[in-house]
């Protein structure tokens, strides 16, 4: 079984368009949107509803009223600021609970007890394309990377259910917790960057990433015809690393068309960029 990470190094590079197209261009693969802090794959692939599954992770303190003196024990011991007097009583405020239990351990009353604390929910739901999974966090919300864990390993599980030799993921945007989630164990990343000084930077850092987790990688420049001298270094950059670009493709109005549309680009129009894009996928899955 593949399983093939699309990521950048930063947002705003096109990487949920191209993932859109390359699921288009895919057989039997299972789908995943592990962008859980802000995805938007599903703008484009249009999932059929169904019910969430809640994600639930970690806790947050709550204040039995009944039991409660108002002695503010809690309110002094919590370094966050989450507990609060609203006039007659306590009240913790979840946004700003850490889970930390300090002030359930130091209530004289025990009038504190820590409760599970639900963070998001995901779903899987059929496209045209093939089966999503997919997932959105709660705003403030922490534990993406647990959650990002949870969706490739229910992408896994259906992939094994249909007999899926593919699972094609979007992934987070970044360096950070979730991005290692999705990093480990893969099959190959597929690198999307742009020629700024900011894509430049951000590769470099991804790159090392990948190099770490030793996870096979490739590269795609978009918006090629945006700057000569940093597409340049860019291919520099790959060549020094042995790292293939798979396609360089122009920035193009097709892109938007196709976006307005809820469509992938490989939908939209079956032109030069279309043709990239299935030498690239064919590419990609080798």
């Amino acid at each position: 079984m593949h399983e093939i990470l699309i990521i950048s190094g930063k947002g705003g590079t096109g990487k949920t368009s191209l993932t859109a197209a390359f699921a288009h261009l895919s057989e039997r693969a299972v789908l995943c949107d592990l962008d859980v802090d802000a995805p938007d794959l599903h703008l484009i692939l249009r999932p059929a509803p169904t019910t969430p599954t809640p994600f639930v992770s970690g806790s947050a303190a709550h204040i039995d009223a009944q039991k409660c003196t108002q002695c503010g024990t809690c309110a002094e011991m919590c370094q966050f600021k989450a507990v609060r007097c609203n006039g007659a009583s306590y009240a913790v405020d979840p946004i700003r609970c850490e889970g930390c239990g300090v002030c359930v351990h130091f209530c004289p009353e025990k009038a504190i007890e820590s409760v599970p604390r639900q963070c998001g929910h995901w779903s899987v739901a059929d496209t045209r394309f093939g089966p999503l999974v997919h997932a959105q966090l709660y705003p403030g919300e922490e534990n993406s990377g647990k959650l990002v864990a949870l969706l490739r390993r229910e992408a896994k599980a259906l992939a094994e259910k249909t007999g899926a030799g593919t699972i094609l993921s979007d992934g987070p945007p970044g360096i950070g917790c979730p991005v290692i989630s999705a990093l480990s164990g893969i099959s190959r990343a597929l690198i999307v960057t742009e020629p700024t000084p900011s894509g430049l930077h951000d590769l470099e850092r991804i790159v090392a990433l990948c190099e770490h987790f030793r996870v096979p990688v490739a590269g795609l420049i978009n918006k090629c015809d945006l700057n000569a001298d940093f597409a340049g270094r860019i291919r520099a950059f790959c060549q020094g690393r042995q790292m293939p670009i798979l396609a360089e493709l122009p920035h193009h109005v097709d892109f938007v068309h196709a976006m307005v549309r809820g469509q992938a680009i490989t939908e939209y129009a079956d032109g030069a960029v279309a043709q990239q894009l299935r030498k690239a996928w064919e590419l990609l899955i080798r």
